[in-house]
């Protein structure tokens, strides 16, 4: 069974090349106008889906989180939220832009209110973000609206991850799951390519792909070579500038180049191992043929001493012909070095 869902009039999933999600997410550190540079940058660059994070601080987190420090910050979470967190009116106005380009624009709710905000908006599919893979009340929440979604999976394991898979399978919502490591940026040693094979394994009925946080392409490359449907990466217009998410952004010439090299790994992706078609040019000068190694007599047997195969194929004799022609009696003289035919030999 193909699985594959629309994102809009976007078909994603088996079959088809590897969308690739340019995630703006707080990279423009609460600016609107910020946003839209990101994003307009991201479309020239060839993004298909733009991404956005939607924060509503107050139904997202407790008064604890202000004593919580991200590892790759100074400040707490809830101060780095507050600060890069859009209005519902800039947010969207980022979403009409992107509309308004012919792109499709998504995010991710943290919250009851962020999901209300983005169904309003009429968002076409839901993203959630590892944090809430393990969330099952706000995934219940996030399913009345009947929209696809798209599961990353980082921090979770497959045990965790199920119940959100029946929790949305139930709802008879199309699904995708994105492998994900949660460590801004992550080494490569900590990716777990394998993943993608565990997880199409276990939820053989959704779309697999993967949300990259390395500081690179190739992690997003190798998994779309083992069948990755969807990349996930962070996003900026130009790596000088401040952000949360900059280690672990690509920039429009590390985009432009996802999107070349993605669908070239996926045009090359799949088959049987037989010879093709258009190999028959080549098969005819790679090929050998069996030929004489030397004058043969009329009368004489051939043998290991008289014939061999060279280049090129075509004769009447291939390679697996060699040894099944010992002992036939030359019918006529053959020359040195020819081709092997059917009227020489008795």
């Amino acid at each position: 069974m193909k699985n594959k869902f629309k994102i809009g009039n976007l078909l994603i999933g088996d079959d088809r090349p590897p969308v690739i999600i340019a995630e703006i997410g707080i990279n423009h550190n609460g600016s609107i106008d910020e946003a839209i540079d990101i994003a307009d940058s991201a479309i020239k660059s060839g993004a298909e889906i733009i991404k956005h994070q939607t924060h509503i601080v107050e139904d997202e987190m407790s008064e604890e989180a202000k004593k919580v420090i991200p590892g790759n910050a100074n400040i707490s979470i809830y101060e780095i939220i507050k600060k890069c967190a859009l209005n519902e009116k800039d947010e969207k106005k980022l979403m009409n832009y992107v509309i308004q380009r012919k792109r499709i624009f998504i995010s991710t709710p943290f919250s009851r209110a962020a999901a209300d905000r983005l169904n309003s908006f009429g968002v076409p599919a839901f993203k959630i973000g590892s944090g809430e893979c393990n969330n099952y009340h706000l995934i219940k929440y996030i399913c009345k609206f009947k929209k696809p979604i798209i599961l990353s999976t980082g921090m979770n394991s497959i045990d965790s991850i199920r119940p959100s898979v029946n929790i949305i399978k139930k709802a008879k919502i199309p699904l995708a799951l994105l492998h994900c490591t949660n460590i801004y940026p992550t080494p490569a040693k900590l990716v777990r390519l394998d993943c993608i094979n565990q997880l199409k394994k276990n939820f053989s009925n959704c779309v697999i792909g993967i949300s990259d946080h390395t500081e690179n392409n190739y992690t997003s490359l190798g998994a779309v070579a083992l069948g990755a449907k969807i990349i996930e990466k962070h996003f900026i217009d130009s790596k000088k500038k401040k952000g949360p998410d900059i280690s672990c952004s690509m920039d429009p010439k590390e985009l432009k180049e996802l999107i070349f090299a993605s669908k070239t790994i996926f045009d090359a992706s799949g088959g049987q191992k037989v010879p093709l078609k258009e190999e028959k040019k080549t098969i005819a000068f790679a090929f050998a043929s069996v030929v004489s190694t030397k004058e043969i007599l009329e009368g004489e047997k051939l043998s290991q001493k008289n014939i061999f195969v060279r280049r090129p194929g075509g004769g009447d004799f291939k390679i697996k012909d060699l040894t099944k022609l010992y002992g036939k009696i030359a019918k006529k003289k053959i020359k040195n070095n020819i081709q092997i035919k059917k009227i020489f030999i008795k």
